[in-house]
């Protein structure tokens, strides 16, 4: 059987605030065009289908025509909710769409009952484990403590025990929408982290013949059953060096694996540029970055007038602008800006910092930083019940 897997297509999303609902609309183009030319017969989509929980209209219609092209192809769709998307919303109407041939798995209850495919060599059971949030689904799943191992781990027990009451030779596929140990993380991901620990073993999902993961941003192969496709575009400059792709999975009939990387188009290349002003208006070497998204981040050690308006003279595509004075001008350390200090550091880490700033010489205790994990991993808990609740 040959799958396309796919994830985190976070529709009505914006890029710096330019609006990247046509590039979308591009990809579900391509998307469309690789089902019908590649004789795929099954697409799954690992999460964050939206890019928030009330996603606007213009996402929404947008999702809605590409299941439409893909149901006129005969292809079914295995899909579930992330951390971003409202899993009650994308749920909606979940059993008249399965007889269309597109399988919402919203519901953490449901993580044990699979969508069975069948090809020429028997079935695959195709199982969808939705993003599952620890402090909404402890008691669902009988973990009382312990973060997203915990719950992911009972969730695949599941998934396990109803694959061992199948026929023998039915083969296995998962969806998941996690944070896995050995994934590499950019910064365009929502922090899912609970108790100081976002990561997951890869070995939860042992005894299933393929795992498609969704929530980091880059396409990655953690072993060769468990793979991220990554996001479909670019959305942060930290994803510059990415290819951008999906994966077109071949399972045999032993439950063999092979996988090809089906690059996505692109819809502009992004440029990371650093230096003087003067150096970045004039440097020839940089002319084939002038139709790019460019993000400038400026050494100069005074800023200059205008740099904005200046550098989209010639970069008319420039959508960040920072500012970092070389050191060897004098500037040293104390010029760089707030947020560049902070770059890199998650919340946790922000608040040790400052127990240690106004407490000089002492570092947060292993009991203060307990009580702000807590604390942090309270309000997004908090946060997640009121979305659950809309």
């Amino acid at each position: 059987m040959r799958f396309l897997h796919t994830s985190d297509w976070h529709l009505g999303r914006s890029f710096h605030r330019v609006s990247l609902l046509d590039a979308q609309a591009a990809f579900l183009d391509h998307l469309v065009a690789v089902v019908a030319e590649r004789g795929v017969e099954a697409v799954l989509v690992a999460g964050d289908v939206y890019d928030r929980a009330v996603p606007p209209l213009a996402a929404v219609e947008l999702f809605d025509r590409a299941l439409h092209r893909l149901g006129a192809l005969g292809v079914p769709v295995v899909m579930i909710s992330g951390n971003h998307d409202s899993a009650r919303r994308l749920g909606v109407g979940a059993g008249l769409l399965d007889r269309a041939g597109v399988h919402l798995r919203t519901d953490p209850a449901g993580v044990g009952e699979p969508v069975l495919l069948r090809d020429t060599a028997g079935d695959v059971a195709c199982y969808g484990l939705p993003y599952l949030e620890p402090a909404l689904v402890r008691e669902e799943f009988a973990t009382p403590r312990g973060g997203h191992t915990a719950v992911l781990s009972a969730a695949m027990d599941r998934v396990r025990a109803d694959l061992a009451a199948r026929p023998a030779g039915t083969r296995s596929v998962v969806l998941a929408h996690a944070f896995v140990t050995g994934g590499e993380a950019s910064d365009s991901e929502r922090d899912i982290t609970v108790g100081g620990v976002a990561s997951v073993p890869a070995g939860v999902f042992a005894g299933v013949d393929y795992v498609a993961l969704g929530h980091l941003h880059g396409c990655q192969t953690l072993a060769e059953r468990v793979r991220y496709s990554g996001s479909p575009l670019a959305y942060s400059f930290s994803e510059a060096s990415h290819r951008k792709s999906t994966w077109l999975v071949d399972l045999d009939a032993a439950g063999g694996i092979t996988a090809e990387r089906v690059a996505a188009p692109v819809p502009r290349a992004l440029a990371r540029l650093r230096g003087r002003l003067a150096d970045l208006l004039a440097d020839p070497a940089l002319t084939p970055h002038e139709a790019a998204w460019v993000e400038a981040t400026l050494t100069d050690a005074a800023r200059p007038h205008e740099p904005m308006a200046r550098l989209a003279e010639r970069f008319p595509h420039v959508v960040s602008l920072a500012f970092a004075p070389d050191p060897a001008d004098g500037t040293g350390d104390a010029a760089a800006s707030y947020a560049a200090r902070l770059r890199g550091r998650d919340d946790r880490e922000i608040a040790e910092d400052f127990v240690a700033h106004v407490r000089p010489g002492t570092a947060a205790t292993a009991d203060e930083r307990a009580v702000l994990h807590a604390a942090f991993d309270a309000v997004r808990a908090a946060d997640a019940r009121e979305e659950k609740a809309r």
